[in-house]
Parts: structure tokens; C-alpha cells; sequence
């Protein structure tokens, strides 16, 4: 194997996955009913944080665009300037309160964001002592055209995001990506490279791609890069003008879902056990059989 030099299929090489701080730990998916009423959102979504905590949970996933309707007419209104803090971001604040009141990790779903003249699909990473760990701005924007079934273009509002983020926390090193970044397995591949134990995608599929589509990408990224992939969506309002799929979930290195719910507002929690990672990877050694000779991620920034 090692003369097709699949140390070299990675640009820079893969790091070695690092121990992570815990082996085991509780993580929460909370699929929230989204409604038009911020307020009542950012406390809905407290509640829940909550109420995941009590249940164990040290790491809480919120789903995409939680505090806004799903529409680029309400992404300028919701928006929030979240390098100002305090009564301009209401959202950002509540999460960093929570998170450090309740000593947990967050990884804050996303909102809009609004920086300067652009306005940004943005996840926020809190730490247990509350302090903003990262922020990942969505990197590839959702604009689909299904003639009869769905077209969307986050592109009319939106600006694409030009980092990806991946954040050590006290509960391992997290990958994000927002909906759409889960069709690019490219996005997936370097987080593992860099030493990626889980990988949180806040998203909001829609009726036409959720069904065929969200638990097959899930598994797919959990497969390819022999870790957990956690996804939390909206829960399903059939009255809203777009429809999120729901069925929020947790698979795990070897594409098994671990756990997952329906369309309804839920809060699973489950259980990650890291060492499943090392377990799958000598079961299948991927890491050590792939061709360099033939081809090779970069990853660009690093």
C-alpha cells in the first residue's frame, strides 16, 4: 500500500485525529417549531436548550434558521450584528447566556447575520463558559431550480461564507456546515483531515430533496470520513412558503443512524461514543489505501 503514497492523497497530510477531551457524552438535536414571532423563538429555543441539559446533553444542536422564517424577504428583517453583541443580537446572546449558565457546548444552528452591507447564513459556536468559539458563515449558497417542485435562491440576499470553521471544544473537534455545505463532500473530507471527531450540520431540507436526499447525505459523509455526522433541522409548518423536512439525526463512522426522529418538534438525545472512531477505522483502513499517486485533497487555507 505504501507505494501508492496515500500519505499524500491529503495536501497538506491528514493530522492525526487527536484525543478528544471526553470518550462519551450526551449530544441533543433540537428540532424546534419555527414561528414569525423572534421573541417567542429565542425563547422557545431557551427552553429547549433546557430542557436537553436536564437530560444529560453536554453538546446541544439548534437547527438552521431558527429565529426567522425561512424566506429571503425575512432574513434582512431578522438579521442580527453579531460582532456588536448584547440588545442588537438578541439570538447570539441568549446562546452565549445559556451555554454558560448551563456549562454546555452549543453550536447554535444558524441565523441570519448581518455584517456590514452583507447579510450571511451564520452558525455560532459557544463554549461552556459561554464565549463564542467560531462562526461558520454558510459556504455554499442554496439556489436550486426543480421546475413544479422548489426554487430557491439564498444568492438574492445572502453572501457566501469564505472560511471553513472547525472548532476544538469539551467535547471534541467539531466540523461545521450549514445545509447546502452537505452536498460537498470536499468540505467534509478536509474537516476529517483536519482531525474532525463530529461533524454538525444545521439544515432545513425541503420536501423534495429531504426524502431522497438527507439521510442519504448524512450517512454518506459519515461513511467517507469514518465519523459522526449530527444534522438538526426546523421542525415541519406545512402553512410556511418553504417547507423543512424535519427528521433531525445522528449517524454514526460506520453510515449507521444512531438516532433520528420524524417531522414534529422532538429533542432526541443520544449518546457519541469516540472510540467507535478508532474501532471503524482499523476495521476498514481507509486512511492507509488511498492513492496519492492518483489523487489528492487540498486544502487551500491550511
Amino acid at each position: 500500500a505504501s507505494a501508492y503514497k496515500p500519505e499524500e492523497a491529503r495536501v497538506p497530510p491528514a493530522l492525526q485525529l487527536p484525543s478528544p477531551p471526553v470518550s462519551k457524552f450526551k449530544i441533543a438535536l433540537c428540532q424546534l417549531a419555527v414561528t414569525a414571532d423572534k421573541e417567542r423563538n429565542i425563547a422557545h429555543a431557551r427552553k429547549a436548550i433546557e430542557e436537553a441539559a436536564g437530560k444529560g446533553a453536554k453538546l446541544v444542536l439548534l437547527p438552521e434558521i431558527w429565529n426567522s422564517p425561512y424566506s429571503n424577504d425575512s432574513f434582512p428583517v431578522y438579521a442580527e450584528d453579531i460582532e456588536a453583541g448584547g440588545d442588537v443580537a438578541p439570538s447570539f446572546s441568549m446562546l452565549s447566556e445559556v451555554a454558560r449558565s448551563l456549562q454546555i457546548t452549543i453550536v447554535g444552528g444558524s441565523i441570519p447575520e448581518r455584517s456590514g452591507d452583507c447579510l450571511y447564513n451564520t452558525c455560532c459556536v459557544f463554549g461552556a463558559d459561554g464565549k463564542l468559539k467560531g462562526k461558520h458563515r454558510k459556504i455554499h449558497l442554496f439556489d436550486i431550480d426543480i421546475p413544479g417542485k422548489i426554487t430557491f435562491k439564498e444568492s438574492k440576499t445572502l453572501t457566501a461564507g469564505q472560511h471553513p470553521t472547525i472548532v476544538d471544544t469539551d467535547v471534541g473537534r467539531i466540523g461545521i456546515g450549514i445545509c447546502y455545505d452537505i452536498r460537498f463532500q470536499e468540505l467534509a473530507m478536509l474537516y476529517a483531515a483536519r482531525g474532525a471527531h463530529l461533524l454538525c450540520y444545521p439544515g432545513a431540507f425541503n420536501m423534495t430533496t429531504g426524502p431522497l436526499h438527507w439521510e442519504l447525505l448524512q450517512r454518506a459523509r459519515a461513511a467517507d470520513n469514518q465519523l459522526f455526522v449530527a444534522t438538526c433541522s426546523p421542525a415541519r409548518d406545512s402553512s410556511s412558503g418553504y417547507v423543512a423536512w424535519g427528521h433531525s439525526t445522528l449517524v454514526g463512522p460506520f453510515g449507521e443512524v444512531i438516532a433520528t426522529t420524524e417531522h414534529e418538534e422532538a429533542i432526541i438525545v443520544d449518546e457519541i461514543d469516540y472510540s467507535l472512531i478508532e474501532l471503524r477505522r482499523s476495521n476498514l483502513p481507509l486512511e492507509k489505501q488511498r492513492r496519492g499517486d492518483l489523487y489528492r485533497l487540498i486544502d487551500v487555507q491550511r
